[in-house]
């Protein structure tokens, strides 16, 4: 365990937040990308310990909470066919849809299944050749990679029973979404670790020279957490744009090269919706047409399925950084995780379930 108990110990993180409060010298607002930091943030009382000049808000790295409402709708569709097996990961099935989710899919007698790999989901279609085998394929550039190859695997074998239904979003377009916005109030960015492990952190310097904003790629500990604040603060009183790599452990500047070119073989750029906010142009990726034998939504023709978003729920002012949970009238009330209206009360990534767990 000494690799992960020096990132939690709790005398180096103080000593961190000392540094940041002798750095800081006005008021800045940082925003973490990653609803995995959100959480570390929120469990360990980061934002709380922080000096008052530094103001986390939390953005859409949330995968489950940016899928768009028709896509979990297209996904109850296709689960109800009694001749499919539609797989997930688990913290899918409590993400509501127009008028469910997949658990009443599943109660209702719908093969519904957890898996914790799409290539379990690839087994299974040679287990049941008499059945159809989807796989929820959601997530950003971290998921890419497994999802591809199980397309990639599911072709080797020659499996006409495998499909994944594809949600699919990329970061730097999301950012690129948040800095342009007339709105905005975000001054720097805390890059997220994982994203930048696949897909390196090359396409930031740009963004952030283009908007004038300091980004640092930070882990999920809470050690990296407050280094990656720190390093930010640190370019923000110096006046510098640039991106640093606070995660240096796991990341580099080119990536998993590899990676990046299994995603570029079955994946393209396309528009993407995300829930709450809106379609981003080219912020997402769809399978290439030679692919289209393993597209859910083309095998079981759901694409006209649209719909319409609760009134209630701020869930997309959340995930822009202008909101946070505790501002929502239905927070808590109307909006619980076993009544919840949006997926960020639901999802283990959710800003809006971190501030219910631990009691914000």
């Amino acid at each position: 365990m000494k690799y992960v108990t020096e990132y939690r110990d709790a005398n180096l993180v103080k000593g961190v937040i000392e540094e940041i409060r002798r750095t800081v010298t006005r008021p800045w607002t940082l925003m973490e990308i990653c609803g995995g930091q959100t959480h570390a943030i929120v469990r360990h009382g980061i934002d709380q310990l922080l000096p008052p000049e530094i103001e986390l808000v939390h953005g859409p790295g949330c995968p489950v909470c940016v899928t768009p409402l028709e896509l979990i709708d297209k996904a109850l569709t296709i689960a109800a066919q009694p001749d499919v097996i539609f797989c997930s990961y688990g913290d899918m099935l409590r993400v509501p849809g127009s008028g469910r989710d997949l658990f009443s899919v599943k109660a209702q007698g719908g093969d519904v299944r957890v898996v914790y790999s799409p290539l379990d989901a690839v087994k299974l279609a040679q287990q049941n050749p008499d059945k159809q085998v989807v796989f929820f394929a959601i997530g950003f550039e971290t998921t890419a990679p497994p999802n591809v190859m199980s397309v990639l695997q599911a072709q080797r074998l020659g499996l006409a029973n495998y499909s994944i239904l594809v949600s699919h979003v990329c970061v730097p377009p999301a950012i690129h979404a948040i800095l342009g916005s007339l709105s905005n109030r975000v001054q720097g960015f805390l890059l997220a670790g994982h994203v930048c492990a696949v897909m390196g952190y090359h396409e930031y310097p740009e963004i952030a020279e283009k908007y004038k904003v300091p980004m640092a790629v930070t882990g999920f500990e809470p050690l990296d957490i407050v280094q990656g604040i720190l390093d930010t603060v640190r370019m923000l009183e110096a006046g510098k744009a640039e991106v640093f790599n606070s995660y240096s452990r796991a990341v580099t500047f080119e990536g998993n090269i590899p990676a990046q070119k299994s995603i570029a073989q079955v994946f393209e750029l396309l528009d993407r919706k995300w829930r709450g906010i809106g379609t981003i142009p080219q912020s997402g990726w769809g399978l290439r047409p030679e692919f289209d034998s393993f597209n859910a939504e083309k095998r079981f023709d759901v694409h006209a399925i649209q719909t319409e978003e609760s009134p209630l729920c701020i869930a997309g002012l959340i995930l822009q950084g202008l909101k946070k949970p505790h501002d929502c009238s239905a927070f808590g009330s109307v909006c619980s995780p076993e009544n919840p209206l949006g997926a960020t009360m639901v999802s283990s990534e959710g800003a809006c379930a971190a501030y219910y767990k631990y009691g914000r």
